[in-house]
């Protein structure tokens, strides 16, 4: 048994199986107990280097024991590090995490990954996603690593060495032309999703505002009053209507942005078609007796919980597919559609940006919901 001093500390390699080991022994533990590092090897070189490297880890302050993985930071970092964030988000990063990130770096030890690694990593990916999918995938990573830094895991984070390289061009968004959506409300009419389909054509609202609209957010102008009035108090039997896009199903539940929470007025075709909505739930609401759950929102499952995006997506596709147009379509180029067609219209641009709710234009008076709407016709 060799005995050698390596920094403050003693350590001792000696003979174990077909190789060595060495032990430094770290004095004792809370609980009394005697606590040592141990590091294995072919050769004793190789064991003193892994100690050498072992105590400069301590040094720092460096607790990951030799066979942290980068598998076990990204789990950690997905069951630790997504407190507050909504459920699709926590599985939107799941799955990128288990398809693209552990699968292919996962078994390295987290101190032994290197920037080349992970440069080589997203170039290999690079000819196959998106660059938008790259950046995100890249920040899963580098995220997960950023915990263990915190938690003494590891150093330093590699991942912010490496830039994210150009990926694929994305598939370009589409818009309908007015033949083709006319086409598309026509397949939607027996559809659970035809009034979701008729309130994102003709106002232009995104899927996540679609998805979060409330039916006390869903208001009538009541004329003697001069107020706009929740159908859920009033009921359908008005002339004028308009919904509060106020809300989004993104974390937190806010709008893009501050300039997206608007008013809009519905024009006849999305009124109407919210009316039999309204009437459908309700007999969906009696069918499931104790199992609905009253979230009061507009689009729902079966059951009252909150429409998952894959699936509103899956069911689109199914109307466009029955338009005779493809099934090459997403929920959100109904939005693209309303301001290519409202464009074509002759609508002003400045208009359409107030209806769409972008950031950095001027922001409507409609916005209050005391004051009037934007028309959404």
């Amino acid at each position: 048994m060799a005995k050698i001093l390596i920094g403050k500390y003693e350590a001792t390699i000696y003979p174990e199986g077909e190789g060595y080991t060495g032990a430094i022994s770290l004095g004792f533990g809370p609980d009394g107990k005697r606590q040592r590092l141990k590091r294995k090897g072919r050769t004793k070189t190789a064991v003193k280097d892994k100690l050498i490297k072992a105590v400069k880890d301590l040094e720092a302050g460096i607790t990951a024991s030799e066979t942290y993985t980068v598998r076990d930071a990204v789990n950690d970092w997905l069951s630790k590090g997504l407190k507050g964030r909504s459920e699709n988000t926590v599985t939107k990063l799941r799955i990128l995490a288990e398809t693209h990130v552990i699968p292919r770096l996962g078994k390295i030890k987290l101190q032994q990954l290197r920037a080349d690694h992970v440069d080589e990593w997203l170039d290999q990916l690079a000819g196959k996603l998106a660059t938008t999918t790259l950046r995100e995938i890249h920040s899963v990573l580098k995220r997960a690593i950023r915990q263990a830094q915190a938690r003494d895991m590891v150093l330093r984070n590699v991942a912010e060495l490496v830039t994210t390289p150009k990926g694929t061009d994305g598939r370009p968004s589409k818009a309908l032309n007015r033949q083709q959506a006319e086409a598309v409300l026509r397949a939607a009419e027996s559809s659970e999703l035809h009034a979701y389909v008729v309130i994102s054509l003709t106002t232009g609202v995104r899927t996540e505002e679609a998805r979060a609209l409330r039916w006390d957010h869903v208001v009538a102008w009541i004329p003697e009053s001069k107020s706009w009035r929740p159908v859920t108090e009033v009921g359908f039997n008005y002339r004028k209507f308009a919904i509060y896009v106020w809300r989004a199903d993104r974390d937190g539940g806010d709008t893009k942005t501050r300039k997206s929470r608007r008013t809009l007025e519905l024009p006849k075709l999305a009124a109407q078609a919210l009316r039999q909505h309204h009437v459908r739930q309700a007999a969906h609401k009696l069918k499931a007796g104790e199992a609905w759950r009253d979230h009061n929102l507009v689009f729902c499952t079966s059951v009252g919980t909150q429409l998952d995006a894959s699936n509103v997506r899956r069911a689109f596709r199914k109307i466009t597919k029955n338009a005779g147009i493809g099934s090459a379509w997403t929920p959100r180029e109904l939005r693209h559609s309303f301001v290519s067609i409202m464009s074509d219209q002759g609508v002003p641009i400045e208009t359409i940006a107030d209806l769409v709710g972008h950031a950095g234009t001027r922001a409507p008076a409609s916005r209050k919901r005391s004051t009037g709407t934007s028309s959404g016709r």
